[in-house]
């Protein structure tokens, strides 16, 4: 699922459509939905089957209204979707049998425990697997007859990562999951996620503003901002071919064009994004070049004139 960019800096997304039985555990295509003051905007995502697809940006830049989207918690204006292989708007209690979902808020009634939550659950997922939620229970360490609501946020995090683990599910779709978490239950979480993936058979969506969760686990970025999509790459592809050159600024205002997404002035002198870093090494040696980050990469995108 690469994208490569013409002369005029734009986007071209090559998308990969879908197959019996799938190819794609998820696929948007020109999906709308406005709200008074925000329009998801011509939204097309597709998540290979078997890759962890990161989605970012920042708050209120679509990332929720897509996730809930594929959820048919919304209705939506326009687009399609589906869901390993299902339409996610026919066939949506379907498909949620094998979605397993963590949100930043809690998803289930913190007057709850671990034990009731087991008895709610067998009548929810047909594929419940009680004796596999309580084996995350006690990796977790979480007490099976404590509310949730005296539960730390950490721990709260975990028992949504064991009710969306232990109905078998192939695809896991994450809303800033990691937020609020300290370092070490953060590592945790995404232990738990690479230890998902050796499934070949497993998928995740994982919408993040922490970057750094996804340089560590994720395949493929997709950066939304405003309701569009602006980029979307394989992480390891993505990361090759941007760069950050700085030099003063009559420097870095001279480069050509058709070689910078954006150019930011700060109290040093200037910097700018590049998407061909080797052509413009040719041009200009003597400036200097350092590896964009996704926070970087974003910001300059989100710049773009």
């Amino acid at each position: 699922m690469k994208n490569h960019q013409n002369a005029n800096n734009h986007i071209v997304h090559h998308s990969m459509k879908i197959s019996t039985p799938y190819t794609e555990a998820i696929s948007i295509e020109n999906l709308c939905k406005s709200y008074k003051d925000f329009q998801l905007d011509n939204v097309s995502l597709h998540v290979p089957k078997g890759t962890v697809m990161g989605f970012v940006g920042q708050n209120g830049s679509g990332k929720t209204t897509t996730i809930k989207s594929i959820l048919n918690l919304i209705k939506t204006d326009s687009g399609t979707i589906q869901v390993l292989g299902h339409d996610a708007f026919t066939d949506s209690v379907l498909a949620k049998q094998e979605i397993g979902i963590v949100f930043d808020e809690l998803g289930v009634p913190d007057t709850l425990n671990c034990n009731m939550i087991d008895k709610i659950m067998k009548n929810i997922y047909k594929n419940w697997d009680s004796d596999e939620f309580f084996r995350y229970t006690d990796v977790f360490k979480l007490p099976r007859d404590k509310v949730l609501k005296k539960f730390s946020r950490g721990m709260q995090m975990k028992s949504q990562m064991a009710i969306a683990l232990s109905h078998h599910a192939n695809l896991l779709i994450l809303d800033e999951a990691t937020a609020g978490l300290d370092p070490v239950a953060r590592n945790e979480l995404l232990d738990m996620l690479l230890d998902y993936m050796e499934d070949e058979n497993h998928s995740i969506l994982m919408s993040s503003h922490i970057t750094s969760d996804l340089e560590r686990v994720a395949d493929y970025i997709t950066f939304i901002d405003n309701g569009k999509i602006i980029l979307t790459d394989e992480k390891y592809h993505l990361s090759e071919t941007h760069m950050i050159v700085k030099g003063s600024t009559k420097e870095i205002e001279t480069l050509p064009k058709e070689l910078i997404v954006s150019v930011r002035k700060n109290s040093y002198g200037c910097e700018a994004l590049t998407n061909h870093p080797d052509s413009l090494k040719e041009l200009t040696p003597n400036l200097v070049y350092d590896k964009a980050s996704f926070d970087d990469i974003l910001c300059f995108y989100i710049k773009k004139p």
